[in-house]
């Protein structure tokens, strides 16, 4: 009798051509449509799963893996994993991988034309004129903000941040960062970047773009104070994750002329979007899209494929995943958890 293959779960409908490299390896069990779990449908998928590939929209804690003896991997389609309480899947030996670098240009282009959107109220512009509101030409329609010549202000200035760092040079644009550490000279000398503390940035630039990864420390970074030391004529951006602005006083700031615009690619509650937000006339809403070209999505989801082949020990790269997010887990990952008592006190 042929020995049983691991099984896999695949969360999501993705590219079948190549999530069809993982069934060389594996039983695999996709999904066909595009579906929102409960916790209790995704511990149930993972109940009896080696490894798992899945979307930022897939929440996996201690109590989806709780009864998971033989899990030991989950692949994570995106750069961000705050969907993943890394800890939980550290002490219970399970590899965590996420897709890093695949995704750097296509997210700083994304993330530049969402500025210039934000700046030149392009979406206000065509919801105006598809409106009929365009009767005639006039001097003082619509004025909005130049970037050639004006501050950048980068918060979190990673590969993504200094990709929009590069494009920045080309507008003729004054660039600061801020990052919870200094780059080496060479990097701000190639960026043209020069750092700042994150109050002086706010007070100083004229577009701030936000770029960091969502952290506890992170939550609210940009909160009614913050927002408060910015210029009213300065516009805010946000392609990293939401929780990262508090939303409420956000919209307030908007509302009341305290700030000139935003742009924001994610979303404390998405898909939930607040009323607040959606009501403004001056933020560009986009639905999370800053990845979403196709080059670079089925590379995302190559390279979890390739993390998930190597993290269950096949293929050319076994036992060593591209890119994992906790190393440390692939010390004990390749044992077989045979108890739930085991998996809650590892």
């Amino acid at each position: 009798m042929a020995e049983l293959r691991p099984r896999v779960w695949v969360s999501q409908p993705l590219f079948d051509d190549i999530v069809g490299r993982l069934a060389a390896h594996f039983d695999v069990r996709s999904t066909a449509e595009v579906t929102e779990y409960t916790p209790q449908a995704i511990a149930a998928a993972l109940r009896d799963s080696a490894g798992a590939l899945v979307t930022l929209n897939e929440r996996i804690g201690l109590r989806e893996i709780a009864d998971a003896p033989q899990l030991r991997a989950i692949a994570n389609v995106g750069v961000g994993y705050n969907n993943l309480d890394v800890d939980a899947l550290t002490r219970a030996g399970i590899v965590a991988t996420n897709t890093p670098d695949v995704l750097t240009e296509t997210t700083a282009d994304f993330g530049f034309a969402l500025l210039m959107a934000t700046a030149r109220r392009i979406t206000e512009a065509e919801r105006w004129l598809r409106d009929g509101q365009w009767q005639q030409w006039s001097f003082g329609t619509l004025l909005g903000a130049d970037l050639h010549g004006s501050t950048l202000g980068i918060v979190g200035m990673g590969r993504i941040g200094q990709g929009i760092a590069r494009r920045a040079r080309g507008f003729d644009m004054r660039v600061l960062y801020h990052n919870r550490s200094r780059l080496p000279q060479a990097i701000e000398q190639e960026c043209g970047a020069a750092y700042a503390g994150l109050d002086d940035l706010l007070a100083r630039a004229d577009h701030v773009m936000l770029v960091l990864p969502y952290s506890p420390q992170a939550h609210h970074l940009v909160d009614a104070s913050a927002l408060a030391k910015m210029k009213p004529t300065a516009t805010l951006v946000n392609i990293a994750r939401g929780g990262i602005v508090d939303e409420v006083a956000l919209a307030d700031a908007l509302a009341s002329g305290r700030l000139a615009a935003a742009g924001l690619d994610v979303y404390e509650g998405e898909p939930a979007v607040r009323p607040e937000l959606l009501a403004l006339r001056n933020v560009v809403l986009t639905p999370h899209i800053a990845s979403a070209s196709l080059a670079t999505r089925r590379a995302m989801v190559s390279l979890a494929v390739d993390n998930l082949i190597a993290a269950l020990g096949e293929g050319p790269d076994a036992g060593n995943p591209p890119t994992p997010i906790n190393p440390d887990a692939l010390a004990v990952a390749g044992t077989t958890k045979t108890t739930i008592a085991k998996r809650q006190g590892a």
